[in-house]
This record gives C-alpha cells, structure tokens and sequence, in this order.
C-alpha cells in the first residue's frame, strides 16, 4: 500500500487550501478527497474539507457534513463549531449560528477559531 508522510499530507494540505482560496473547488475536493483515504483521522482535513463547501457557498451542505462527518469524528473541534456558526450566519439563520460560536469561543484548545467565534459574536 502506498505510504503518505507527514510532511507530504501537509503540503497537500496546502496546495487545497491555496485551491480553494483560488475558487479552484473541484481541484481542491479531488486533493482532499485523496487525502481523506489515506489520512482520515485528521482534524485539519475536516476543517478544510467544511472550508471549501463555505468558500462554495454551499452553507448548508457544510453544516450536514459538520455535523455528520467533522463533529462525529472530533467532537471538541473548536474550529468546525466556529465554521457551522459561519455558515448558518451566511443562511441568515442567527438564532441556529449563536450555540456553535458559543461553543467554539469558550473552548481553550484551538485559540485561532475561539478568537474568530469571539469575534463574530460581537
């Protein structure tokens, strides 16, 4: 079986997140799909994965997989909680986007999505 190193996950780790802030989604799905088979317990895959749907504009996709993939597989996941209160945000939908940005804002691990739930909380 085909080995993946560290180092070689991150960089194309790096190379979807620089797809998907290009608009290239499909590039960006296809390198996180390969990703997905042979890293599937990593939490910053599920972040990037929740992070294309958002750039997509696919908000409540985004949510489902959060909520059904992401948060499933890492419950205290600061960063997806801050993503779901985005998307729901993007929907219009305060009330739903209130409770994830709560949880994400007032979790100790990931200080980047507690800073960023903090903030759009204000």
């Amino acid at each position: 079986m085909f080995e993946l190193t560290s180092d070689e996950a991150r960089l194309l780790l790096n190379v979807a997140m620089m797809a998907i802030g290009g608009n290239r989604f499909q590039t960006a799905g296809t390198i996180l799909a390969a990703l997905e088979r042979y890293r599937p317990d990593e939490e910053s895959l599920a972040s990037a994965c929740a992070l294309l749907l958002l750039n997509a504009q696919e908000f409540q996709r985004a949510v489902d997989f959060i909520d059904r993939v992401g948060l499933v597989k890492f419950p205290n996941s600061g960063m997806l909680q801050a993503f779901k209160g985005i998307a729901y945000l993007r929907m219009d939908k305060l009330n739903e986007a209130s409770e994830p940005l709560k949880i994400a804002a007032e979790q100790t691990t990931d200080k980047a999505a507690a800073q960023l739930a903090k903030d759009l909380l204000k």
